[in-house]
């Protein structure tokens, strides 16, 4: 038993897993916009696959937090596809709501900073590192930020690099102020998770302690 999961039921549920994040990966790839910006958005989700199969037995996540890094790369392989400036969905809801731009990098945002606090979330109770649930939150709150603060440095490096191959990537649409409000974003993701996922969260936590 590893996490209150059965041997039987934790290769189910990875096979699942894989089964997705291979279905979603291989259609993204089918002819994508750019393909520059596919290979830039598809390969953190990649890299982060590969880590979550390196720490399957060492170290399992919980159900909550496996479902929300497939949605985040599924998110990202989405947005590799049609470039975050061009999904077809987010089109029509421009239209419907009278959007001047396609805000579908602003829901990639939003999950910048809503799962990762969640993987710090996981990490620091687990590893009680910071038992006070007070000091614990405004550290997990830090960290979503820095990881969005991060990821604009890398799209900063990638425009520096590509020049005008990078426009896609970026995803600006012109938004003078898109770096700001996509750390917003991230703000809004981290400071969502922690309010909504908690309880749930401690719940499926339990399964690890002693």
């Amino acid at each position: 038993m590893t996490g209150g999961l059965g041997g039987w039921g934790l290769r189910a549920a990875a096979a699942l897993w894989v089964l997705v994040f291979l279905a979603v990966l291989i259609w993204s790839g089918i002819e994508p916009k750019d393909r520059l910006t596919w290979v830039l958005e598809v390969t953190p989700a990649v890299i982060g696959a590969g880590v979550l199969a390196a720490t399957l037995r060492v170290f399992p996540l919980t159900p909550l937090l496996y479902g929300l890094i497939l949605l985040h790369c599924i998110i990202l392989m989405v947005g590799g596809h049609y470039t975050y400036a061009e999904v077809p969905l987010f089109d029509e809801l421009k239209a419907v709501f009278g959007f001047e731009r396609n805000n579908y990098d602003k829901l990639g945002h939003l999950a910048q900073g809503f799962v990762p606090a969640m993987i710090a979330r996981e990490i620091l109770i687990r590893k009680r590192v910071i038992p006070g649930p007070a000091w614990r939150a405004f550290f997990i709150v830090c960290f979503s930020l820095a990881v969005s603060a991060f990821y604009e440095l890398i799209e900063w490096w990638v425009a520096l690099a590509t020049g005008e191959g990078a426009d896609a990537f970026l995803g600006a649409q012109g938004y003078v102020w898109d770096t700001q409000s996509d750390m917003a974003m991230a703000l809004v993701g981290a400071l969502a998770a922690l309010a909504s996922l908690g309880r749930l969260h401690d719940r499926q936590l339990r399964r690890f302690r002693s």
